[in-house]
């Protein structure tokens, strides 16, 4: 069971890591690559706050179970 936890608290953190740069490059604060079809486009700002927020979810799931 350990290393499921590991493995979900993994993920759980780069969800939350890739959310908040979505949640960047949909509002433009972090425009980088300079190519990206991301940027500046506000459906971007919803799909990396919810994919953030189920990382974060998943991450108080864990922590309370242990």
């Amino acid at each position: 069971m350990a290393v499921i936890r590991i493995v979900l608290q993994v993920i759980s953190v780069l969800a939350v890591l890739i959310g908040l740069i979505w949640i960047g490059q949909g509002t433009g604060l972090f425009p980088y690559p300079a190519s990206s079809f991301m940027i500046n486009q506000t459906p971007w700002i919803l799909r990396g706050a919810i994919l953030a927020g189920v990382g974060v979810a998943v991450l108080l799931f864990i922590r309370r179970r242990h």
